[in-house]
């Protein structure tokens, strides 16, 4: 391993221990002691870092294991859940195996069969979920698969010294298997839908220190950044490496080299956070008119930075995964249909039936679900005219009377006024009785160049 000498100025205490940590091999058991002892700094120095560590991904922390080196997870499947997430939802305990708790599955696989018959389904990164059949938790660490056991129970020594030499989980839990499946179903389909969101993180590479001054650099230094990079604009930070503020050429220009970028520079900067989604970040920057965001810890430790060419790139993926999952407004406009050859004015018209399950304490169509309705329709307008990406601003309401349930309505939005930075629309829901519901909707346009 590549030695870190104590003396490099260029990192702080703190860096100095997440660089440490990063070059351990994987799989490496590392403690607060281990640190202090080792880079002669003290505990409470070396705790903070290593829960950085945990939060960053590098490291790990389980039950009968401690602290171990890991390898950085990616966010590119989501929907894929560890066995100890799995061990978390159902308040689980790890009777073996603990070692494979960051490993993740595939499936999982319900064992109300005889063995013979669940050979077929079982195999390696599944779950298997079965009560307390020794044969079947044996078979399933045989063939590389991880074990649920259901109803409390416990397993054999031979079984648990097997998931152990394996890095295979075996979890106890007092559940009933029906229970465990609906509990685990719906875990995986909430990451399936979180395909669809888009965050910072996806696009940024936070491996590389970004590129920042410091209050007391001058104005020659900001030029020397600009000349190496190529960039026009830098994050300023303090010693511990929190951004304090932002440094531009429109700043510096006119101003004597020496002169120190605390002085210039713009104080208490707009930042985000690595799971900031794409949207967000864009309307943030549209709004603000700011051309650099600083991508921040909770420290307000500068961690990356992304652009406005970056995020605005993005933006056409941002909220068009591919995925098999719903969100609930999915759910609630998959019923509806554009009725074609009919428009009024710069409007639309769309059709679909009031269900039971949109039904409200009182038994007519609840008010949320009607809002929601009213706002898909007016986004989908925006698009089809604008081709636009755009964030809402304001919705107001007014609900004209109840609306029943096991009846077909119409939702019809028009466009009062779009241009490139804002769009105004009206919205009309329509039934057999004539004007239910109406809202006025305003929304702020991103712009693309």
């Amino acid at each position: 391993m590549e030695t870190i000498e104590p003396g490099d100025e260029a990192l702080t205490k703190h860096e100095y221990i997440l660089q440490y940590i990063r070059q351990l091999k994987i799989g490496e058991k590392i403690s607060v002691r281990s640190i202090a002892k080792a880079l002669q700094v003290s505990e409470g120095t070396a705790y903070r870092a290593l829960k950085e560590a945990e939060k960053l991904g590098i490291v790990s922390t389980r039950e009968r294991i401690g602290t171990v080196r890991i390898e950085k997870k990616q966010r590119s499947q989501p929907d894929r859940l560890t066995f100890a997430e799995i061990a978390a939802l159902l308040d689980g305990q790890v009777l073996g195996g603990a070692s494979g708790l960051d490993k993740t599955l595939q499936k999982f696989v319900i064992g109300a069969m005889k063995l013979e018959e669940m050979i077929a389904y079982i195999d390696a990164d599944s779950l298997l979920i079965v009560g307390n059949r020794e044969d079947a938790h044996h078979y399933a660490l045989e063939e590389g698969a991880g074990v649920l056991i259901t109803g409390g129970f416990d397993t054999s020594d031979e079984v648990k010294r097997l998931s152990d030499e394996r890095g295979l989980p075996v979890i106890s839990c007092k559940h009933d298997t029906f229970t465990v499946a609906s509990i685990i179903n719906r875990a995986m389909y909430d990451r399936i839908i979180q395909r669809k969101i888009m965050r910072i993180e996806d696009i940024v590479a936070f491996e590389d220190k970004p590129k920042a001054l410091h209050a007391s650099d001058t104005v020659n230094s900001f030029g020397l950044l600009q000349q190496e990079t190529g960039q026009a604009r830098f994050p300023v930070v303090d010693e511990k490496s929190r951004i304090i503020g932002i440094m531009t050429a429109r700043d510096a220009a006119g101003n004597p080299g020496s002169q120190t970028v605390e002085k210039l520079m713009t104080r208490n900067p707009i930042t985000v956070r690595p799971s900031t989604t794409i949207t967000s970040a864009a309307h943030t920057m549209a709004s603000e008119g700011i051309d650099l965001l600083p991508i921040v810890d909770r420290q307000r430790r500068l961690l990356a930075v992304v652009t406005r060419q970056e995020v605005l790139a993005a933006m056409p993926f941002a909220g068009k995964q591919p995925q098999s999952g719903e969100t609930f407004d999915d759910l609630m406009w998959s019923g509806f249909a554009k009725i074609t050859g009919e428009r009024t004015g710069e409007g639309w018209l769309y059709r679909g039936r009031m269900t039971p399950q949109m039904s409200g304490p009182l038994g007519t169509v609840s008010e949320g679900v009607l809002m929601s309705l009213l706002m898909q329709a007016g986004r989908l307008l925006i698009w089809e005219i604008g081709k636009r990406d755009h964030v809402l601003e304001s919705v107001t309401t007014y609900f004209v009377r109840p609306t029943q349930i096991d009846q077909d309505i119409s939702i019809v939005p028009r466009l009062l006024e779009m241009n490139r930075k804002s769009a105004k629309l009206e919205i009309e829901i329509v039934d057999d009785r004539g004007l239910a519901a109406k809202a006025m909707m305003s929304a702020q346009m991103i712009d693309p160049y």
